[in-house]
């Protein structure tokens, strides 16, 4: 065959202008630069500015005096976009933000304001039951004081916090499970339902005698604590997958807020606490006939104690309603992670990469939030001694009462700043938990040593120390166990590895509650401390840091680790910043290139549009329909579809956009 006419040749995009008569016409363009508006474009798509320097350098590369400068100068824009923000909502409508507040915050975390009201409302309504009912619920040393013969037994009364915990262990690995199997909406509403069945059990717990009272009371108990765990896995899951746009890369509020979405949902359990207080005090002052003091009456008590459940009852009803018809969207991000590992059921095949190649993390969180829940118990040691010092001859409960709301007001303040801080890149998850596990171990260690002053002349030190306990476990472990457990798992086992390291920390709650019916007072001080300096230890060595890390970005990283290529993976998601002490030993971040993640993340775009254009051929879809690109990142990849064989890597010097 005769060679084709050079001026024949197809010069695709780039043909030159007028014909090629002498066979040296060269193309006028180079097709693969990129217009200063395409830079611009890319440059924010993957290099944003809340991340990246104007030279392209990501923040945890930089020195800790450039990077505590950029990341105020970050932290100051949001605050003011924010306050601006806040700003025009309460000039067109002064109550805008507290409709946002409630819609933002509040609803994601409505399940836990009313599991927090409930399971609180466990041990505060006990002194009243122990005062109304002495010889079923009164601990068996008043009882032998007090000459009274006990009719129920011991220890189905201990079974009451026993079965509550277990109930709860249940819950969090059973519909982790069914979260990450059939879906976080699926759980979500699961949770409501059985949450409020068991406040109807709750409500109407009774027997053919005392006993049996408290055996159909410890019943309802565990099946109310299965939809209390499922709250843990499926609110921490939900409020932080919610937080990601479906954008190709991640939002800036995934970014910059994740943390404080989830927290601000977690918090809402001590809003829980907080009400159920407040409702105790009024129920029994309407119920007592205005007087919170002895003796009280087991009819007052038994309107207290019931009225008390039926109040949640009626919001946990609403609950199951708006989970239903109002949060159709809550598996969106899980749909969309199965779908590209071509997943339809339960992915086993990610729990077991899970557990081969994040091992330590497991320890990790898992044993965080045993040693938080061993002192989350043992905080209430403060409480007991300090009260008997201060109203040596109190018999009223209201007493105790107030002073626990005290104590929930604290604990309020500790979410808060919990939920400014957890975000912020100088301080963050990992630091925010270690100062807390480390100040609470101080905190039981200085009573431990010397509890015969402070239990006596220095009550005043030793109550101040309580508050402050109070203040770190908020401000510390209890808020950050909480998000951690599900943001350093991908998102096909997220709920399973939450769900797994929460029933961890309940089997700490479950060994506190055992040991501390055997044990006395001194011997309590004594056990708990160590738990704060084994939490801080196993955080320091085995927990990664995600501060700051986009969600989608560890996405990346897994879908790599998924095809076997953890190798060629070289993105943030593997900077020494973001791993643990142990996967840096281990040498895990050996990998990471910024000029390769770069070329990566533009080959990986250019393989989405691909896609994107194949399915509207496929699809027959219009031209005008939305393939997820923007116009000039849809314009450059059409102009330097690979039609000829051309070098398509774009250095970051050529973008503008160096890194070092």
């Amino acid at each position: 065959m005769a060679e084709t006419d050079s001026s024949l040749r197809n010069y695709g995009p780039a043909a030159p202008h007028g014909p090629n008569m002498t066979g040296e016409h060269k193309a006028s363009i180079n097709v693969h630069e990129m217009s200063e508006n395409e830079r611009d474009i890319f440059k924010a798509l993957i290099l944003p500015n809340d991340s990246y320097n104007s030279d392209g350098q990501y923040w945890a590369d930089m020195g800790i005096f450039k990077r505590a400068a950029f990341v105020n100068k970050v932290d100051s824009a949001e605050a003011k976009k924010e306050l601006t923000s806040i700003g025009r909502m309460m000039k067109a409508d002064p109550l805008s933000p507290v409709s946002y507040y409630a819609k933002n915050m509040v609803l994601p975390g409505a399940g836990l304001l009313l599991e927090g009201y409930v399971l609180f409302s466990i041990g505060n309504i006990k002194p009243l039951l122990q005062k109304s009912f002495p010889s079923c619920w009164a601990k068996s040393d008043d009882q032998k004081e007090q000459g009274i013969t006990p009719i129920c037994d011991s220890q189905w009364i201990y079974a009451i916090d026993y079965l509550e915990i277990v109930g709860i262990i249940v819950g969090q690995i059973l519909v982790g499970v069914i979260g990450d199997w059939i879906g976080r909406r699926w759980g979500l509403i699961q949770d409501a339902t059985i949450m409020f069945i068991g406040l109807l059990m709750l409500t109407a717990a009774w027997g053919v005698n005392q006993n049996g009272w408290v055996i159909c009371y410890a019943w309802s108990l565990f099946f109310y604590g299965i939809g209390v765990g499922g709250e843990y896995p499926m609110t921490a899951t939900s409020g932080m997958e919610n937080a990601v746009g479906s954008g190709k890369i991640s939002t800036q509020e995934d970014r910059l807020h994740r943390g404080r979405k989830v927290v601000s949902a977690f918090l809402m359990q001590g809003w829980g606490q907080f009400f159920n207080q407040v409702f105790l005090i009024l129920l029994l002052l309407i119920f007592h006939h205005g007087s919170g003091n002895p003796p009280y009456s087991q009819v007052s008590a038994q309107w207290t104690y019931r009225i008390s459940f039926a109040i949640p009852a009626v919001g946990t009803l609403w609950l199951v309603y708006y989970r239903t018809y109002k949060m159709r969207a809550a598996s969106k991000q899980l749909a969309v992670a199965k779908k590209k590992a071509s997943v339809t059921g339960y992915d086993t095949k990610s729990l077991k990469l899970a557990f081969s190649h994040f091992g330590f993390r497991i320890l990790a969180t898992a044993g965080s939030w045993f040693a938080n829940d061993v002192f989350f118990y043992g905080n209430k040691l403060f409480q007991d001694e300090f009260i008997k010092v201060l109203s040596p001859n109190n018999k009223s409960v209201v007493v105790g009462w107030l002073w626990n709301l005290c104590n929930v007001c604290v604990s309020l303040v500790g979410y808060y700043l919990a939920s400014f801080l957890i975000d912020n890149k100088l301080y963050g998850r990992k630091w925010m938990m270690i100062i807390g596990f480390f100040v609470d171990f101080i905190l039981f260690t200085v009573p431990a040593f010397d509890f015969d002053y402070y239990s006596s002349a220095g009550i005043h030190s030793f109550q101040a120390m309580y508050f402050l306990s109070s203040f770190f476990n908020q401000f510390g472990p209890n808020c950050v166990t909480f998000i951690t457990a599900a943001e350093v798992y991908p998102t096909s086992v997220r709920a399973t590895a939450h769900g797994l390291s929460a029933a961890a920390g309940k089997a700490g709650a479950l060994l506190a509650a055992v040991l501390y019916n055997y044990i006395d007072t001194q011997t309590k001080f004594y056990f708990v401390p160590w738990w704060g300096l084994a939490g801080a230890f196993i955080t320091w060595l085995w927990m990664p840091d995600t501060t700051g890390l986009d969600l989608k970005e560890q996405e990346r990283r897994w879908a790599y680790i998924r095809e076997g290529r953890e190798h060629e993976y070289h993105g943030v998601a593997v900077h020494p910043k973001h791993l643990s002490v142990w996967e840096r030993l281990r040498g895990v971040g050996k990998h990471y290139d910024p000029q390769l993640d770069y070329d990566q993340k533009l080959h990986e775009l250019r393989g989405e549009w691909e896609e994107a254009q194949a399915r509207k051929v496929d699809e027959d879809l219009n031209e005008s329909e939305d393939t997820g690109f923007s116009d000039d990142i849809d314009r450059y990849f059409t102009r330097t579809a690979p039609n000829s064989v051309r070098n398509e890597k774009v250095p970051l010097e050529s973008t503008g956009d160096a890194s070092s």
